[in-house]
Formats: structure tokens, sequence, C-alpha cells
């Protein structure tokens, strides 16, 4: 046939060849450049939507070892024969001449490329009595010759695609089939939460069926096409990317770990007064993820499961009966033994101080000019405020000791007057040292009012934590009827 020449380059590239040269480039009289076109732009398609085929595919993999000849066959002739017998089996080795001298091949002839020109060099020198191959063939990268392999590979697999098409639609119908099973039965709550007898729990039940079915469904699919070795390898890597995540979301992990023994075994309830390390406040909920609290002051506080898990919890809460302390102190030269006598009895008279057990008080120290004594009693916290009952105890306490002529210990100031205050100016005219006694008696306190004498519970925090409680709609893993810590 015909060829029009348009270019003639030769160039020696030794990276792909000992004898690599590429010839003038030829295209036939007639040749169709849209048909070419087309095939292009369909093998790139292909090649993107299947990236397990390259080019490698068009080779197939010969066996190791040398190719024997006839029983006491030894000549060259029949040395060039078996070559070529076995080069005219394969389509793309059919141009190639084979020559040989004294056991030395000598390959000419042309190829599409240097992948199909080093595979017939290694089958001429695996045939017996081959000393050696001399490369003399000439790589064309003729362009349709190296595409049609890959077209022709493409073609095959598309083929294949569309016989297994119905077996690939029943292993995807028992696939989704299972999968919407398992995701109606991961769906209902009643039933997980019955079995749990904890909502967090019934969840995570749940979450776990639909994992499960899922797993299920893929492993039926891939026995349904013959592919149960691809199962063990995306397990495998499933464990391997698991491990890896489970480093990278560590803390996330944890937190949800902590929010599950949190709800099995729960350390506090609703409503209960506590100091979660150095948080203090009333209990509200506990979620999948915080603990939250209402501080004393009335903001939300919302402390990580993870850290509540791992915390030093002090519960208010569990013992309605809590005692409160105090230190006074008395004058050195006072009786200590009859100042906490003093102290206790007044103590005792007061309506919020248990007699069961009965209020205490121990010699806290001795110091230079003063004696402190500690005062101890008992309050039962649901019918007083520990704050309230503890300042008017101080109160009453202190009021005892100056009745009785216990000196507190007060500041010892040195003052220095440089000019005569006026106040010692009025006390010269009896008139206006009079009209000062007036107005200090004006200005004296009046006598406490029962406000400010009780010492009932401050019930607004607790209201506040019941209003939010009050929403069924916010998650609460909270539960009475499970034991506690």
């Amino acid at each position: 046939m015909a060829r029009k020449a348009i270019h003639t380059t030769r160039i020696n590239l030794p990276l792909l060849g000992p004898t690599l040269r590429i010839p003038k480039i030829n295209l036939p009289q007639g040749f169709n450049t849209a048909r070419l076109g087309w095939r292009l732009l369909l093998i790139v398609a292909l090649t993107v939507s299947a990236p397990s085929l390259t080019l490698a595919q068009q080779h197939e993999t010969e066996p190791a070892g040398a190719i024997t000849l006839k029983p006491g066959a030894d000549s060259d002739a029949l040395i060039a024969q078996r070559i070529s017998g076995i080069f005219s089996q394969i389509p793309q080795f059919e141009s190639l001449q084979v020559n040989v001298n004294s056991g030395v091949v000598a390959l000419s002839g042309k190829i599409a490329n240097e992948a199909q020109a080093q595979r017939a060099l290694k089958l001429a020198g695996r045939v017996e009595g081959a000393i050696a191959v001399d490369d003399r063939v000439v790589r064309t990268l003729d362009l349709q010759d190296n595409l049609n392999p890959l077209w022709d590979s493409l073609q095959n697999t598309l083929r294949g695609w569309v016989r297994a098409l119905p077996l690939l639609l029943v292993a995807f119908s028992i696939f989704a089939f299972v999968a919407f099973a398992g995701h109606r039965l991961a769906g209902h709550t009643p039933l997980w939460s019955r079995l749990t007898k904890n909502p967090f729990l019934g969840e995570l039940a749940g979450h776990a069926v639909r994992l499960v079915t899922m797993l299920l469904g893929l492993l039926l699919a891939l026995n349904i096409l013959g592919a149960t070795a691809l199962m063990g390898t995306l397990l495998g890597g499933a464990g391997v990317l698991g491990l890896a995540i489970s480093f990278a979301v560590k803390d996330s992990m944890e937190n949800y770990i902590s929010s599950i023994m949190l709800s099995i075994r729960q350390p506090f309830r609703a409503q209960e007064h506590v100091i979660i390390n150095d948080y203090e406040g009333v209990v509200v909920r506990l979620t999948s993820r915080s603990t939250v609290l209402m501080t004393l002051d009335g903001n939300h506080l919302r402390i990580p499961n993870a850290t509540v898990f791992k915390a030093v919890i002090l519960n208010y809460s569990r013992n309605p009966q809590r005692r409160f302390d105090f230190v006074l102190g008395v004058d050195a030269e006072d009786d200590p033994a009859l100042a906490i006598q003093t102290g206790l009895a007044a103590m005792q008279q007061l309506d919020w101080v248990l007699g069961d057990p009965e209020p205490n008080g121990i010699i806290e120290s001795v110091g230079d000019s003063n004696i402190l004594i500690k005062f101890m009693a008992w309050i039962d916290q649901r019918e007083s405020d520990y704050g309230k009952a503890r300042s008017l105890s101080i109160r009453s306490a202190k009021n005892a000791l100056e009745t009785q002529g216990f000196t507190l210990p007060e500041p010892i100031y040195r003052l220095r007057f440089d000019q005569t205050p006026a106040t010692l100016a009025a006390m010269d005219s009896p008139e206006k040292a009079e009209r000062l006694n007036k107005d200090a008696a004006k200005s004296a306190p009046e006598a406490p009012s029962g406000d400010v004498l009780n010492v009932r519970p401050d019930t607004h925090i607790s209201r506040q934590v019941r209003e939010e409680r009050s929403d069924t709609a916010a998650e609460d893993l909270l539960d009475d009827t499970r034991p506690i810590e």
C-alpha cells in the first residue's frame, strides 16, 4: 500500500533500548483520522472508569524456564525454526525475522513498542541452545499498533461486564434487601430500649445491628459473584484503616466509651449538688458527649464525659446531713475551755443545729496574743441552707462569747495625730457633745429582721434545673432505676 511521508526523524534513545530508532512516521492513504480520535477518547474514558486496566495487561505472563527443542535437535536451523514457530502464534511478533548462527540469535524487523521488544527477546533467549540474543528490532512506536491491543482488551472487558450484568443485578438486589432489613430493624428503638434497659445502649445496639447486616449483605453479594477473596482484602484494609482512624480520634473514642460506662454505672443522679474536679454545680443531665451542670450562679457548664469518668467527684446530696465549721479567737488570758462551753451552749439553742450528732469545739492553735477555737456542728441540708446556717451560727457564738466577757482579739493600730480632731474640740462644748450623741443614736443599726435569720434552703437553682429537665426532647442518660456507684 502506498504511503505518504510526512517527516523523517532518526533518534537514538539509549534508555529505551540499545538499538531504538524512530523512523519516519507515515499514514496510509485514506486513513480515517476522526475514527482514530474517537477510539482514543473512548479508551481514555474506559481507562479512567476501570483503572485496573493498564497497558501491561495486553501482555500475558510467560512461565519461567528454558524452552526445549525436539529430542536430539541441536542445529541453528532447528533453533530458528523453534523461535519462528513461537513468534507465529503471537500477532505482535509475526513481522520479526529470526537468524541463528553458532547459537547466537539475531532478531530483526519492526515492532510497536519497547515492552513488546523486550518480551520477544526474553522468549528467544529461553529457547534451548540459544547462547545470546542480538537485538536488531526497530521500535516503530506506531500509534495505531500501540492502541489496538488496548482497544481489544477494553472491548473484551466490556463484553465480560455485559455477560455478568444479570449476576451483578442479583448480587446487588440481595445486598440492598439485607441492608434495608437491617436498617429497619436497627431503627426499632423501643425494642432495643427494652432489651438493654438503657437508651444510650439501645442506640448503640441499633448501630451495631445496622453495621453487621450491611457486612452480611456485602459478604453474600461477593459470594454470589465468586469474589470471596476480595472480601478478605476489604476486611484487612478496613482493619488497617480502622486502626489508623482510632489513633486519629483517640480522644473522641475515649469520650464515647466513657459515656457508655457512665450510663451503665451512674456516679450521680439528676438535681444532685456535686463537685467534679474543680467544677461545682447541680446535675442537669448526662448526654452521650458531656455532663451538664448548672453552677450555683445559674450558668450552664458542660464537662466532657472522659473527664467526668476519671475525675474525683464530691457529692453533697447523697448524705442529707452535712457538717460546717468556723474558727473564733479569744484573748490569750481567757479560759479556752470555758469559751468552748459558752459557744457550744449558744449553738445548741439554734433550731437548725442537729442534736445528734452534737456540736463540738476544739482548740485549733495558740498564737502570740490569742487562742483560736474551732467550732463544728451538723445540719440537715433538706431543711437548712449550708451557707446561711454557718453564717448565723458564727453570729450566735460570737455574741455569746462577747456577752460572757470574752475578749475577741482585734488588730492593734498605732495612730498619730498632728492636729486636734474636730470631735475633740467639740467635746469642749456640752451642747455640741449632746447633739453628737443624739446623731449617733439615730444612726445605730436596727435589730435584724426575720428574713435575715431565715436558714431555709434556696430553691432557685433547683427550680431552674427542674425546668431544664422538663424538656423531654433533650437527650438524658440518667436513670433512677440504674445502679449508682
